[in-house]
């Protein structure tokens, strides 16, 4: 064997010509231009009339191109209740590893870029995303925000996926915690939820001096703070301290969401996690934690919808492994197509996949966006994306950082005979 075997590339040069972009901020597909690619970042949209016949660029037949997807609620490491997710808690630290490494690849080929975690096993998640970053295994890039912090007893103290601590000196420990892991954001249970079989959604998880203290630690690191939660007066409470986002959001009210988008607190609805019964099959998961999942459905709905109505800036997240086969397609898509058909518009849910999160992220100058300066993670698909999110079942070309890692029609291919 002669000659250097190199780590996968970390970013790549490419002109991509013959596409309709959707940029992620501006509503209107532009035809007619060009995707200059250098060092994994675009450096120019240009008159498609400018590329020389002679420049190499990847023809994708007319295809609609738009940012990556980014998917704000994900754990590599799920285990939910039931005979699947014991398998994986059984995993030692090695098979978790390749476990997770094996779900972001799949995340990555499915159109999802970027993601957030929030809550995954022992520390694997920092492992895994310097991993990426080195080009030794493919996958999305990784924003985490470590171990969540629950109460004793609280939402999920039964994985390793959270720390239990408790009164305000513990919670600011955790977040301390975890930010010397290198958490890119905090996350805590304040609230029951629809996985703990000794809990209700309703229930209440932490002191106020408890939310008090992991906020205002966070904050005073410069890091962001998001909580699992359900009620809409627990919710209130935080949103008073400072919290930054809400997942699930189960049982807002108009009121709480008023004053979520009157502080500028966002919301990741996941509301596939109240609609996945086939899902809850595939795994086993007990019938007392379907029950209580599919019985919140049309209450979320609502929740959702007083959100929109309010204003509240909503953001892709789906709980569910971003790249499972669910419903005809991912996961991932299914969660946007039910924002959409819950009141968001089709443009709305773009940048509630793109350009919001991150945003949110606080990369909303580099990632998001299909625009100068910003990463080439985008993905195509033949139909149009501004007239419905069912387009997006049609994902068939991904591209990392300028680095095409699928090309299902073999555009790049052709483009290169």
């Amino acid at each position: 064997m002669t000659g250097t075997v190199r780590s996968l590339l970390p970013h790549g040069d490419a002109i991509l010509t013959n596409l309709r972009l959707v940029d992620g901020i501006d509503p209107e597909p532009r035809d007619g231009v060009a995707v200059v690619i250098r060092e994994g970042v675009i450096r120019d949209i240009a008159p498609a009339s400018s590329v020389p016949s002679d420049a190499g660029a990847i023809d994708l037949g007319g295809a609609h191109v738009m940012p990556g997807l980014i998917n704000m609620h994900t754990h590599l490491s799920l285990s939910l209740p039931g005979p699947s997710g014991d398998a994986v808690s059984a995993l030692d630290d090695p098979e978790l590893a390749l476990y997770m490494a094996d779900g972001a690849r799949r995340t990555l080929l499915s159109g999802v870029t970027t993601v957030r975690c929030v809550a995954e096993k022992g520390g694997a998640d920092f492992a895994l995303r310097r991993a990426i970053e080195a080009g030794l295994v493919p996958g999305p890039r990784i924003f985490t925000a470590g171990r969540a912090l629950a109460c004793t007893g609280g939402h999920g103290h039964d994985t390793d996926d959270t720390l239990e601590c408790d009164g305000p000196v513990e919670f600011t420990r955790g977040v301390r915690g975890q930010l010397r892991a290198g958490a890119d954001l905090i996350k805590i249970m304040i609230s029951g939820g629809i996985a703990g079989e000794h809990e209700q959604i309703t229930t209440p998880q932490l002191t106020r001096d408890e939310m008090a203290a992991a906020i205002s630690t966070a904050h005073a690191w410069g890091r962001k703070v998001t909580a699992h939660a359900g009620p809409a007066a627990v919710i209130a409470d935080a949103v008073e301290l400072g919290l930054d986002c809400v997942e699930h959001g189960y049982e807002l009210t108009p009121e709480v969401a008023a004053l979520m988008a009157e502080r500028g607190v966002a919301l990741v609805p996941t509301l596939v996690v109240t609609r996945a019964g086939s899902f809850f099959d595939e795994l086993g998961v007990p019938a007392w934690m379907q029950e209580r999942a599919l019985g919140a459905a049309d209450r979320h709905l609502e929740s959702y919808r007083f959100a929109l109505d309010a204003g509240v800036d909503v953001l892709l997240g789906s709980d569910m492994p971003p790249f499972w086969a669910f419903e005809g397609t991912s996961a991932t898509v299914r969660e946007l197509e039910h924002m959409e058909q819950g009141g968001l518009d089709p443009v709305g849910a773009i940048r509630a996949a793109t350009f919001r999160p991150a945003s949110w992220l606080g990369v909303g100058d580099e990632l998001g966006a299909l625009r100068p300066g910003y990463a080439a993670d985008l993905i195509a698909m033949t139909e149009d994306p501004t007239r419905g999110t069912t387009a997006l079942r049609g994902i068939d070309f991904v591209m990392k950082a300028g680095v095409i890692v699928r090309d299902d029609a073999g555009r790049a291919a052709r483009s290169s005979l």
